[in-house]
Protein backbone atom coordinates (compact mmCIF):
# COMPACT_ATOMS: atom_id res chain seq x y z
CA UNK A 1 0.00 0.00 0.00
CA UNK A 2 1.13 3.23 -1.10
CA UNK A 3 0.28 6.33 0.83
CA UNK A 4 0.08 9.86 0.51
CA UNK A 5 2.90 11.81 3.13
CA UNK A 6 0.28 13.13 5.68
CA UNK A 7 -1.46 9.77 5.55
CA UNK A 8 1.64 7.55 6.51
CA UNK A 9 2.33 9.60 9.23
CA UNK A 10 -0.72 9.90 10.52
CA UNK A 11 -0.77 5.98 10.30
CA UNK A 12 2.81 5.85 12.19
CA UNK A 13 1.50 8.33 15.13
CA UNK A 14 -1.97 6.03 15.05
CA UNK A 15 -0.41 2.80 15.35
CA UNK A 16 1.85 3.18 17.69
CA UNK A 17 1.08 3.02 21.00
CA UNK A 18 2.54 5.80 23.83
CA UNK A 19 4.35 3.49 26.20
CA UNK A 20 5.48 4.01 29.44
CA UNK A 21 8.67 2.41 29.60
CA UNK A 22 10.45 1.32 33.21
CA UNK A 23 12.52 4.03 34.66
CA UNK A 24 15.85 4.56 36.34
CA UNK A 25 16.66 7.82 38.68
CA UNK A 26 19.67 9.96 37.10
CA UNK A 27 21.98 12.78 38.42
CA UNK A 28 20.36 16.16 37.02
CA UNK A 29 23.25 16.59 35.01
CA UNK A 30 22.85 13.06 33.01
CA UNK A 31 19.31 14.06 31.85
CA UNK A 32 19.79 16.01 29.76
CA UNK A 33 18.10 14.36 26.29
CA UNK A 34 16.23 11.83 28.77
CA UNK A 35 12.82 11.44 28.81
CA UNK A 36 10.96 12.38 32.60
CA UNK A 37 8.81 9.31 34.07
CA UNK A 38 7.73 11.40 37.19
CA UNK A 39 6.40 14.81 37.69
CA UNK A 40 8.67 17.87 39.11
CA UNK A 41 6.78 19.53 41.71
CA UNK A 42 7.42 23.13 43.02
CA UNK A 43 9.41 22.78 46.68
CA UNK A 44 7.97 25.97 47.42
CA UNK A 45 6.26 29.27 46.56
CA UNK A 46 7.55 30.90 43.38
CA UNK A 47 8.97 33.55 43.72
CA UNK A 48 9.07 32.99 46.63
CA UNK A 49 8.86 36.48 47.70
CA UNK A 50 7.56 39.79 45.56
CA UNK A 51 10.34 40.19 43.26
CA UNK A 52 11.71 43.32 41.95
CA UNK A 53 12.28 43.28 37.60
CA UNK A 54 13.71 46.63 37.63
CA UNK A 55 16.59 48.28 39.04
CA UNK A 56 15.47 51.78 40.33
CA UNK A 57 12.95 52.90 43.76
CA UNK A 58 10.44 50.39 45.55
CA UNK A 59 7.54 52.47 46.07
CA UNK A 60 3.74 52.72 47.00
CA UNK A 61 2.53 53.27 43.84
CA UNK A 62 -0.19 55.60 45.41
CA UNK A 63 2.56 57.83 46.61
CA UNK A 64 3.77 58.68 42.30
CA UNK A 65 0.01 58.80 41.76
CA UNK A 66 0.54 62.40 40.24
CA UNK A 67 4.34 63.14 39.52
CA UNK A 68 6.57 64.67 39.62
CA UNK A 69 6.54 63.71 43.44
CA UNK A 70 9.16 64.08 45.70
CA UNK A 71 9.82 60.47 48.28
CA UNK A 72 12.37 60.64 51.40
CA UNK A 73 15.18 58.04 50.64
CA UNK A 74 14.81 55.27 53.53
CA UNK A 75 17.48 52.49 52.48
CA UNK A 76 18.39 50.40 49.89
CA UNK A 77 18.14 46.41 49.26
CA UNK A 78 20.09 43.94 46.91
CA UNK A 79 19.29 40.57 45.65
CA UNK A 80 20.38 38.00 48.00
CA UNK A 81 19.17 40.27 50.76
CA UNK A 82 16.10 41.90 52.78
CA UNK A 83 14.84 45.27 53.84
CA UNK A 84 14.15 45.19 57.73
CA UNK A 85 11.83 48.01 57.84
CA UNK A 86 8.30 48.56 56.21
CA UNK A 87 7.74 51.83 53.80
CA UNK A 88 5.49 54.16 54.93
CA UNK A 89 3.70 57.11 52.85
CA UNK A 90 5.99 59.36 51.15
CA UNK A 91 9.14 56.87 51.46
CA UNK A 92 10.96 54.70 49.33
CA UNK A 93 13.67 52.73 49.23
CA UNK A 94 16.40 51.99 46.09
CA UNK A 95 16.36 48.45 45.11
CA UNK A 96 18.46 45.91 42.56
CA UNK A 97 16.79 43.82 40.07
CA UNK A 98 16.03 40.39 42.11
CA UNK A 99 15.48 41.63 45.48
CA UNK A 100 12.68 41.10 47.51
CA UNK A 101 10.32 44.24 47.92
CA UNK A 102 10.13 45.67 50.92
CA UNK A 103 7.14 45.62 53.33
CA UNK A 104 4.59 48.02 52.33
CA UNK A 105 5.60 48.45 48.88
CA UNK A 106 3.55 47.48 45.42
CA UNK A 107 5.71 48.60 42.76
CA UNK A 108 9.33 50.06 41.31
CA UNK A 109 9.54 52.46 39.31
CA UNK A 110 12.65 52.29 36.84
CA UNK A 111 15.50 54.19 37.59
CA UNK A 112 15.41 55.96 34.36
CA UNK A 113 12.62 57.87 35.54
CA UNK A 114 13.61 59.27 39.07
CA UNK A 115 16.08 61.79 40.01
CA UNK A 116 18.26 61.78 43.66
CA UNK A 117 18.31 65.13 45.54
CA UNK A 118 20.94 66.31 47.72
CA UNK A 119 18.94 66.18 51.02
CA UNK A 120 17.74 62.27 50.61
CA UNK A 121 14.94 62.29 48.64
CA UNK A 122 14.05 61.31 45.36
CA UNK A 123 12.45 63.16 42.41
CA UNK A 124 9.96 60.53 40.61
CA UNK A 125 8.99 61.77 37.18
CA UNK A 126 6.74 59.04 36.19
CA UNK A 127 3.52 56.98 37.60
CA UNK A 128 3.62 53.53 38.13
CA UNK A 129 0.61 51.32 38.53
CA UNK A 130 0.10 48.74 41.49
CA UNK A 131 2.67 45.72 41.10
CA UNK A 132 4.07 47.44 38.09
CA UNK A 133 7.84 45.75 37.71
CA UNK A 134 6.97 43.70 40.80
CA UNK A 135 6.06 39.73 40.26
CA UNK A 136 4.10 38.91 42.98
CA UNK A 137 5.13 36.24 45.47
CA UNK A 138 3.72 32.69 44.22
CA UNK A 139 2.30 34.00 41.18
CA UNK A 140 4.70 31.72 38.60
CA UNK A 141 3.86 28.68 40.70
CA UNK A 142 2.60 27.29 44.10
CA UNK A 143 3.71 25.20 46.03
CA UNK A 144 3.12 21.95 45.29
CA UNK A 145 2.22 22.79 41.46
CA UNK A 146 3.11 20.13 39.09
CA UNK A 147 5.97 22.34 36.83
CA UNK A 148 6.91 19.17 34.67
CA UNK A 149 4.67 16.64 33.33
CA UNK A 150 6.12 13.14 32.32
CA UNK A 151 6.42 12.64 28.88
CA UNK A 152 8.90 15.03 27.90
CA UNK A 153 12.04 15.49 26.63
CA UNK A 154 14.79 17.41 28.92
CA UNK A 155 16.47 20.05 27.58
CA UNK A 156 18.13 22.82 29.09
CA UNK A 157 15.18 24.90 30.09
CA UNK A 158 13.75 22.19 32.07
CA UNK A 159 17.41 21.50 33.55
CA UNK A 160 17.03 25.32 34.85
CA UNK A 161 14.07 24.56 36.46
CA UNK A 162 14.73 21.45 38.01
CA UNK A 163 17.61 22.32 39.02
CA UNK A 164 15.50 25.94 40.33
CA UNK A 165 13.15 23.55 42.73
CA UNK A 166 16.37 21.35 44.12
CA UNK A 167 15.85 18.37 41.97
CA UNK A 168 19.24 16.66 42.18
CA UNK A 169 18.07 13.67 41.08
CA UNK A 170 15.75 12.75 38.04
CA UNK A 171 13.29 10.40 37.02
CA UNK A 172 13.49 9.52 33.68
CA UNK A 173 12.38 6.40 31.20
CA UNK A 174 14.73 4.10 29.71
CA UNK A 175 15.77 4.61 26.19
CA UNK A 176 14.50 1.80 23.62
CA UNK A 177 16.95 0.13 22.38
CA UNK A 178 16.70 0.40 18.36
CA UNK A 179 18.64 -2.19 16.09
CA UNK A 180 20.19 -0.88 12.82
CA UNK A 181 20.57 -2.95 9.86
CA UNK A 182 22.43 -1.95 6.49
CA UNK A 183 21.51 -4.45 3.87
CA UNK A 184 22.90 -4.99 0.06
CA UNK A 185 26.22 -7.02 -1.06
CA UNK A 186 27.37 -3.53 -2.35
CA UNK A 187 27.70 -2.15 1.22
CA UNK A 188 30.79 -2.91 3.24
CA UNK A 189 32.18 -1.54 6.47
CA UNK A 190 33.69 1.68 6.96
CA UNK A 191 37.14 0.03 7.51
CA UNK A 192 37.14 -2.39 4.62
CA UNK A 193 38.64 -0.98 1.06
CA UNK A 194 35.38 -0.85 -1.13
CA UNK A 195 36.00 -2.83 -4.61
CA UNK A 196 34.96 -0.57 -7.41
CA UNK A 197 31.14 -1.72 -7.33
CA UNK A 198 31.14 -1.37 -3.50
CA UNK A 199 30.34 1.78 -1.26
CA UNK A 200 30.88 2.02 2.26
CA UNK A 201 28.29 1.38 4.98
CA UNK A 202 27.46 5.35 5.80
CA UNK A 203 23.79 4.86 6.64
CA UNK A 204 24.23 2.90 9.79
CA UNK A 205 26.39 5.61 11.35
CA UNK A 206 23.84 7.95 10.36
CA UNK A 207 21.23 6.56 11.79
CA UNK A 208 22.82 5.70 14.93
CA UNK A 209 23.34 9.73 15.39
CA UNK A 210 19.98 10.43 14.49
CA UNK A 211 18.86 7.40 16.89
CA UNK A 212 20.67 8.38 20.23
CA UNK A 213 19.58 12.16 18.89
CA UNK A 214 16.07 10.81 19.31
CA UNK A 215 16.31 9.34 22.68
CA UNK A 216 17.15 5.85 21.37
CA UNK A 217 20.16 3.34 22.39
CA UNK A 218 21.01 2.26 19.37
CA UNK A 219 22.38 -1.22 18.25
CA UNK A 220 24.28 -1.52 15.00
CA UNK A 221 24.08 -4.96 13.39
CA UNK A 222 26.17 -6.58 11.06
CA UNK A 223 25.05 -5.96 7.19
CA UNK A 224 23.01 -7.88 6.09
CA UNK A 225 23.77 -9.85 2.46
CA UNK A 226 21.15 -9.93 -0.21
CA UNK A 227 20.22 -13.59 0.77
CA UNK A 228 17.12 -14.75 2.54
CA UNK A 229 18.75 -17.19 5.16
CA UNK A 230 21.31 -14.45 6.64
CA UNK A 231 18.73 -11.57 6.30
CA UNK A 232 16.17 -13.56 8.14
CA UNK A 233 18.94 -14.43 10.95
CA UNK A 234 19.42 -10.74 11.37
CA UNK A 235 16.34 -9.55 11.19
CA UNK A 236 15.05 -12.09 14.21
CA UNK A 237 17.74 -10.30 15.98
CA UNK A 238 16.84 -7.33 15.58
CA UNK A 239 13.18 -7.82 16.34
CA UNK A 240 14.04 -8.53 20.11
CA UNK A 241 15.13 -4.94 20.36
CA UNK A 242 12.18 -2.11 20.84
CA UNK A 243 12.49 -1.15 16.83
CA UNK A 244 14.12 -2.38 14.26
CA UNK A 245 15.49 -0.03 11.43
CA UNK A 246 16.65 -1.32 8.11
CA UNK A 247 18.15 0.46 5.23
CA UNK A 248 17.98 -0.77 1.79
CA UNK A 249 16.70 -4.10 0.29
CA UNK A 250 12.66 -2.42 -0.25
CA UNK A 251 12.96 -1.62 -3.84
CA UNK A 252 10.81 -3.82 -6.56
CA UNK A 253 14.65 -5.23 -7.76
CA UNK A 254 15.48 -9.14 -7.98
CA UNK A 255 17.65 -8.97 -5.02
CA UNK A 256 15.84 -6.10 -2.73
CA UNK A 257 14.31 -9.14 0.11
CA UNK A 258 13.39 -7.28 2.59
CA UNK A 259 9.92 -7.43 2.56
CA UNK A 260 9.54 -10.57 1.75
CA UNK A 261 11.54 -12.06 4.47
CA UNK A 262 9.42 -10.04 6.82
CA UNK A 263 6.53 -11.23 5.15
CA UNK A 264 7.69 -14.87 5.83
CA UNK A 265 8.22 -13.96 8.98
CA UNK A 266 4.50 -13.13 9.39
CA UNK A 267 5.22 -9.56 9.43
CA UNK A 268 2.18 -7.09 8.90
CA UNK A 269 2.86 -4.67 6.64
CA UNK A 270 1.15 -0.82 7.00
CA UNK A 271 2.61 0.21 4.27
CA UNK A 272 5.01 -0.43 1.48
CA UNK A 273 5.84 2.98 -0.25
CA UNK A 274 4.84 6.77 0.71
CA UNK A 275 4.70 9.78 -2.09
CA UNK A 276 7.34 11.80 -1.58
CA UNK A 277 10.80 12.70 -3.03
CA UNK A 278 13.58 11.13 -1.30
CA UNK A 279 12.38 7.74 0.18
CA UNK A 280 9.08 6.77 -1.64
CA UNK A 281 10.06 2.70 -0.97
CA UNK A 282 9.21 2.44 2.39
CA UNK A 283 7.86 0.16 4.24
CA UNK A 284 6.44 0.27 7.78
CA UNK A 285 5.01 -2.65 9.92
CA UNK A 286 5.27 -4.96 12.98
CA UNK A 287 6.50 -8.53 13.26
CA UNK A 288 6.74 -10.70 16.96
CA UNK A 289 5.53 -8.07 18.77
CA UNK A 290 7.77 -5.31 17.45
CA UNK A 291 7.47 -2.53 15.29
CA UNK A 292 10.08 -1.70 11.96
CA UNK A 293 11.23 0.27 9.28
CA UNK A 294 12.24 -0.65 6.23
CA UNK A 295 14.01 2.87 4.81
CA UNK A 296 15.10 3.22 1.34
CA UNK A 297 18.99 2.58 1.48
CA UNK A 298 20.13 5.80 -0.54
CA UNK A 299 21.61 7.73 2.02
CA UNK A 300 19.72 10.65 1.58
CA UNK A 301 16.43 9.02 1.39
CA UNK A 302 17.63 7.43 4.80
CA UNK A 303 18.14 10.30 6.81
CA UNK A 304 15.09 11.88 5.67
CA UNK A 305 12.72 9.27 6.32
CA UNK A 306 13.52 8.65 9.52
CA UNK A 307 13.08 12.20 10.74
CA UNK A 308 9.64 12.12 9.51
CA UNK A 309 8.55 8.98 10.23
CA UNK A 310 10.83 6.71 12.35
CA UNK A 311 11.78 9.21 14.79
CA UNK A 312 7.88 9.55 15.91
CA UNK A 313 7.39 6.23 16.46
CA UNK A 314 11.00 5.85 18.33
CA UNK A 315 9.58 8.95 20.28
CA UNK A 316 6.16 7.61 21.09
CA UNK A 317 8.11 4.10 22.39
CA UNK A 318 10.17 6.65 24.50
CA UNK A 319 7.47 7.81 26.26
CA UNK A 320 6.89 11.25 24.26
CA UNK A 321 3.66 12.04 22.91
CA UNK A 322 5.05 13.04 19.09
CA UNK A 323 3.52 16.22 18.16
CA UNK A 324 2.60 17.62 14.40
CA UNK A 325 5.87 18.20 11.99
CA UNK A 326 6.62 22.15 12.40
CA UNK A 327 7.58 23.90 9.23
CA UNK A 328 9.45 27.47 9.47
CA UNK A 329 8.34 29.85 6.46
CA UNK A 330 10.79 31.41 4.53
CA UNK A 331 11.12 33.26 1.08
CA UNK A 332 12.44 31.09 -1.98
CA UNK A 333 15.28 32.76 -3.51
CA UNK A 334 14.71 30.85 -6.55
CA UNK A 335 11.76 29.98 -8.58
CA UNK A 336 11.74 26.14 -8.24
CA UNK A 337 10.08 23.38 -10.71
CA UNK A 338 9.23 20.07 -10.49
CA UNK A 339 6.65 17.03 -11.08
CA UNK A 340 3.34 17.42 -8.96
CA UNK A 341 1.89 13.78 -7.13
CA UNK A 342 4.98 13.64 -4.42
CA UNK A 343 5.64 15.81 -1.54
CA UNK A 344 9.62 16.95 -1.56
CA UNK A 345 12.12 17.59 0.75
CA UNK A 346 14.99 18.85 -0.75
CA UNK A 347 18.21 20.22 0.47
CA UNK A 348 18.60 23.66 1.17
CA UNK A 349 20.06 26.62 2.94
CA UNK A 350 18.05 28.66 4.95
CA UNK A 351 19.63 31.95 5.47
CA UNK A 352 18.75 35.84 5.63
CA UNK A 353 18.67 36.19 9.59
CA UNK A 354 15.69 36.15 11.79
CA UNK A 355 13.97 39.26 9.70
CA UNK A 356 13.63 37.93 6.95
CA UNK A 357 14.59 34.89 6.11
CA UNK A 358 14.86 33.12 3.28
CA UNK A 359 15.66 29.27 1.62
CA UNK A 360 17.59 28.01 -1.38
CA UNK A 361 17.58 24.97 -3.26
CA UNK A 362 21.05 23.56 -3.29
CA UNK A 363 22.37 21.72 -6.29
CA UNK A 364 22.43 18.14 -5.92
CA UNK A 365 22.35 15.08 -7.71
CA UNK A 366 20.41 12.59 -6.39
CA UNK A 367 19.22 11.01 -3.01
CA UNK A 368 23.07 9.81 -2.62
CA UNK A 369 24.39 12.93 -3.11
CA UNK A 370 26.22 13.09 1.01
CA UNK A 371 28.41 16.44 -0.74
CA UNK A 372 25.21 18.32 -0.97
CA UNK A 373 23.76 17.16 1.91
CA UNK A 374 26.47 18.33 4.55
CA UNK A 375 26.13 21.79 2.98
CA UNK A 376 22.09 21.93 3.65
CA UNK A 377 20.69 23.11 7.11
CA UNK A 378 17.18 22.18 6.28
CA UNK A 379 14.78 21.11 3.40
CA UNK A 380 13.01 22.81 0.97
CA UNK A 381 9.48 21.63 1.34
CA UNK A 382 7.08 21.36 -2.34
CA UNK A 383 3.80 20.36 -1.50
CA UNK A 384 2.13 17.07 -3.40
CA UNK A 385 -0.10 19.63 -5.54
CA UNK A 386 2.59 22.37 -6.94
CA UNK A 387 4.74 21.84 -9.87
CA UNK A 388 6.66 25.05 -9.42
CA UNK A 389 7.22 27.05 -6.32
CA UNK A 390 7.94 31.14 -7.37
CA UNK A 391 10.96 33.45 -6.49
CA UNK A 392 9.78 35.43 -3.35
CA UNK A 393 7.17 33.56 -2.05
CA UNK A 394 6.90 32.53 1.64
CA UNK A 395 7.53 28.15 1.88
CA UNK A 396 7.76 25.67 4.01
CA UNK A 397 11.12 24.34 5.68
CA UNK A 398 11.92 21.28 7.15
CA UNK A 399 14.75 21.82 9.84
CA UNK A 400 17.72 19.34 9.76
CA UNK A 401 17.34 18.12 13.66
CA UNK A 402 21.18 16.47 13.68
Amino acid sequence: MILRFADARARVLNTVPLAQPESEAVSLDQAVGRVLAAPVLADRDYPPFPRATRDGYAVRSSDVAETPAQLKLIGEVQAGSVFAGSVQEGECVSIMTGAPAPQGTNAVVMIEYTHPMEDGRVTVERTVSAWENIVPKGTEAVAGTVLLEPGRRIRYPEIALMASVGCTRVQVYRRPRVAIIATGDEVVEMDSPPRPYQIRNSNSYSLRTQVAAAGGEPWPLPIAPDESGRLRELIELGLTADLLLLSGGVSMGKFDLVEQVLRDLGAEIFFDGVLIQPGKPLLFGHAKGKYFFGLPGNPLSTMVCFELFARAALERLAGIAAGPLVFPRARLASAVKVKSGLTRFLPALVGGGYSEPTVELLNWKGSGDLAALVKANGFLVVPEDRDELKEGEWVGVLPREV
